[in-house]
């Protein structure tokens, strides 16, 4: 990414590298003591269980959540120590929900590594969400914590439940709406963003303002458009890039924006049973026919349109943490570019 119209990165740590540099000199290092608590919150837990869990979290990723409350949170942050517990909560749940999409999806690879699912079994990898879940209510549970905290993330780890069932219902499913995706992708993917704002934004102590509400619509639009796009790449997006096969979603009835519109415009699409769609090759086809369709375009657009009406969410901030944050809007889009 370049905020200067420079060359697109697609390497995270150049991207959150670019946005730290934007957002001030106290981001850096609370997001410094995020990574170190961690790796301490997810191991220690019995030599085989933190095993599993500490290598789930040096997988890495993006880190957009924990750094979303840093930056909700500002440079005025009444209590540093409560974000960098909630950053680490935040990115606790996301790394516990992708350990369990993963033993549903059978998943063999996450973020270019074996699985958790797929290196030690379903048993083990169920067992080593849920040890990430409870690590991440520990953290916000610690002494001082927010009543206010808690609760939402407890609502949006209750978002992600729901939105798991109705991928779940809607899997191989030839009429899936356009209305009833979204849905989903709100419920497993912008709820979180939502409470990383949230959390940050509660630290600020900004509530009376209404600055904690608008932050968390910030989120929540942002989440919303990187599920569209993260769908986008998983069409179009080479493995060495996404971390997983192109066409994974068709190969386990995942129903994507992409494909809902590209069946909308090929008669031959609309009328494919999923169920065929066996191997990756054959998942490459599709994906292939899927892009004839201009279906990707129009998905995009749509991702587009919802990082900009962000935008318009976002409320009056100081010019850094207000730059810091539209370029994490800016990177949600370049995902695509």
């Amino acid at each position: 990414m370049s905020a200067s119209g420079g060359a697109v990165s697609h390497d995270p740590a150049a991207v959150v590298r670019a946005i730290v540099d934007a957002a001030g000199r106290h981001v850096a290092p609370l997001l410094a003591r995020t990574e170190e608590r961690l790796g301490a919150a997810a191991t220690g837990h019995g030599e085989v269980l933190g095993a599993h869990a500490g290598e789930t979290i040096a997988a890495g990723g993006k880190r957009l959540r924990p750094l979303l409350v840093v930056l909700a949170a500002g440079p005025a942050a009444q209590d540093e120590e409560r974000v960098v517990r909630a950053a680490v909560a935040v990115e606790l749940v996301h790394s516990a929900t992708l350990v369990h999409d993963d033993v549903l999806d059978e998943a063999s690879l996450r973020r270019g590594r074996p699985t958790v699912v797929a290196r030690a079994g379903a048993g083990m990898a169920t067992a080593t969400g849920d040890l990430l879940f409870s690590r991440a209510f520990a953290e916000l549970a610690a002494p001082g914590g927010r009543t206010e905290a808690l609760r939402a993330l407890s609502a949006a780890s209750s978002a992600l439940a729901r939105g798991e069932l109705l991928q779940r219902a809607d899997a191989w499913s030839p009429t899936v709406t356009v209305e009833r995706y979204l849905e989903r992708c709100e419920l497993k993917t912008a709820r979180l963003f939502q409470a990383a704002c949230e959390l940050g934004a509660l630290e600020a102590g900004d509530s009376a303002t209404g600055a904690t509400e608008a932050l968390g619509a910030f989120g929540r639009r942002i989440g919303l458009a990187f599920q569209l796009l993260d769908d986008v790449l998983d069409v179009a997006g080479p493995a060495e890039r996404t971390g997983k096969h192109r066409g994974a979603d068709l190969l386990d009835g995942t129903i994507t924006l992409p494909l809902i519109l590209a069946r909308e415009r090929d008669g031959e699409l609309a009328s494919l049973d999923l169920h065929s769609v066996r191997t990756p090759a054959e998942a490459e086809a599709v994906c292939d026919a899927v892009v004839a369709t201009g279906a990707l375009e129009a998905a995009r657009a749509k991702a587009l349109a919802m990082v900009r009406d962000a935008r318009g969410e976002l409320p009056v901030l100081p010019l850094t943490q207000r730059r810091a944050l539209d370029l994490v809007a800016e990177s949600v889009v370049e995902r695509y570019a």
